[in-house]
């Protein structure tokens, strides 16, 4: 854990300049849907951090080398996602080498996630990530864990993780739909929204301290 970084970040006179990226995949999926969840995100971080991030959306796939200039990455989507052989091994070196990557499903992307990631870390499971983990404390405290923003299916929200070198380096929310209450498409309420910009600064600095 990188202390300095977090108290610079939390109070000190210091600025993060952060870029966001979201992946774009092959498969069929709508990887692009809600194209305002970043920027609006980016917006929370600028005024309640620190940190400097960028306004926009950046769109970089796994096979690109230009993924590895990005310390976080987010994707999405309601369905089917297809990684190239290349893209997976781009991806476990990315994510090998100290990167990071948050997926939120966003209603029908869970099967075809976990099949996908298989062929990444044959080796490893998506564990379920317990409530004292950092990620829900860094910064907003979440002590029952993640806030549910969506009713996709009946029970609680879970947050995996792929766990490298006892650091969280890809984490996955699922019966949440955290990304969707960066956006006012859906019309959640304003306490929804909160929680869901809270988590996400959560996951941002989680990715950059850890």
């Amino acid at each position: 854990m990188n202390v300095l970084l977090l108290l610079l970040i939390i109070g000190g006179n210091f600025h993060y300049n952060l870029k966001l990226a979201r992946v774009k995949y092959a498969g069929g999926g709508d990887w692009y849907n809600d194209p305002d969840v970043l920027p609006n995100l980016a917006k929370f971080l600028n005024k309640h951090t620190n940190l400097k991030v960028e306004p926009r959306e950046y769109v970089v796939s796994f096979d690109n080398p230009k993924v590895f200039k990005f310390p976080f990455l987010y994707l999405t989507g309601h369905g089917n996602i297809k990684l190239s052989d290349e893209e997976v091994k781009n991806l476990r070196k990315y994510l090998e080498n100290g990167g990071f990557l948050y997926v939120d499903d966003d209603y029908g992307l869970d099967k075809y996630f976990r099949r996908e990631i298989k062929k990444v870390f044959p080796d490893k499971k998506l564990v379920e990530l317990p409530f004292s983990n950092p990620i829900y404390h860094v910064f907003y405290n979440f002590d029952k864990g993640l806030p549910k923003i969506h009713e996709h299916y009946k029970g609680p929200p879970h947050g995996y993780a792929i766990i490298i070198k006892g650091r969280v380096a890809l984490f996955y929310t699922y019966n949440t739909n955290i990304s969707d209450g960066w956006t006012p498409r859906h019309n959640d309420p304003p306490v929804k929204r909160e929680e869901a910009f809270k988590m996400g600064t959560n996951i941002v600095l989680y990715s950059l301290i850890y």
